[in-house]
């Protein structure tokens, strides 16, 4: 959904900041229909100074898929970003990182979290097919630290917005507060850069559900605000991970939201259940 807005509204950081006000305006609407439970200032002492930026690191793999998937491919990008994620998470859950409980080292969920890496590589191998053929060069290779720390900056994000919501308690304004300065940076990136613009024919393109497409992923970041100190980070992105590329195999197999049809092949069916048997692995041990 965002790249479909992304080509009617030609520029990225226009594109990005219509994707995430909506956002803005649900939490910010659903926290004034339900202000309490509010933080008290004893909660707000508690709270980390990295906590209100969980969105503004996730929104770096936004960044990323802008800047740097037209230079590396879709399959690199994305097998690089996912894998950074799974193991960032791993090693989150083992050490206790950012206030998490530590689980200690335990091998079944770094075994989990290796088949989940391979089966990421065999859905993104077969997904940047198109991008055989093409060399990116080595000015492209050279950006993958950039795109591993994305990835890792996106399991980042969704402990720190937990605990943000910790010490905001109430999850619409945690919520909110994540998702501001996001927007705050985009905008300001737009004014930065306003050109290209959409033309007149660009925007009668736009289908009504485009600019929804931010709201799509803030269920996942409300998730996290929910969820992640009960499953912990490991299960949480492993089962994000899987339910989010299973999604993608039947969106190009079937050719939903106008995307160009990409037959599920073996590759594919091989890195689903390779995912699969990851995340039972992560989250059963």
């Amino acid at each position: 959904m965002n790249a479909q807005l992304r080509g009617r509204m030609v520029n990225p950081w226009l594109a990005a900041t219509v994707s995430f006000l909506p956002i803005v305006f649900v939490f910010v609407t659903l926290f004034l229909v339900m202000p309490t439970p509010l933080p008290s200032l004893e909660t707000l002492g508690k709270m980390p100074w990295y906590a209100p930026l969980g969105g503004l690191a996730g929104a770096v793999a936004v960044f990323g898929g802008l800047a740097f998937i037209d230079k590396v491919g879709a399959g690199p990008f994305n097998g690089l970003t996912l894998t950074a994620n799974i193991i960032t998470s791993l090693a989150m859950d083992a050490f206790g990182l950012f206030g998490l409980q530590a689980s200690g080292f335990k091998p079944l969920p770094w075994l989990g979290g290796l088949l989940m890496a391979a089966g990421v590589v065999f859905i993104a191998r077969s997904a940047g097919k198109r991008d055989e053929g093409e060399s990116h060069g080595v000015g492209g290779k050279l950006l993958y630290p950039f795109i591993l720390v994305a990835g890792a900056l996106m399991a980042i994000g969704v402990v720190w917005n937990a605990q943000l919501r910790g010490a905001l308690l109430n999850p619409w304004l945690a919520a909110t507060v994540s998702f501001l300065p996001v927007v705050f940076a985009f905008a300001l990136m737009t004014l930065l850069k306003p050109s290209p613009l959409p033309t007149r024919q660009d925007l009668a393109g736009l289908r009504w559900w485009m600019p929804l497409a931010g709201l799509t992923g803030a269920v996942a970041v409300f998730a996290g605000l929910l969820f992640v100190d009960t499953v912990g980070a490991g299960a949480f992105n492993g089962l994000l991970i899987t339910a989010n590329l299973l999604t993608s195999v039947a969106l190009d197999h079937f050719g939903w939201l106008g995307m160009r049809r990409v037959e599920a092949g073996p590759p594919r069916l091989l890195g689903a259940a390779l995912m699969v048997g990851g995340i039972v692995l992560i989250s059963a041990f």
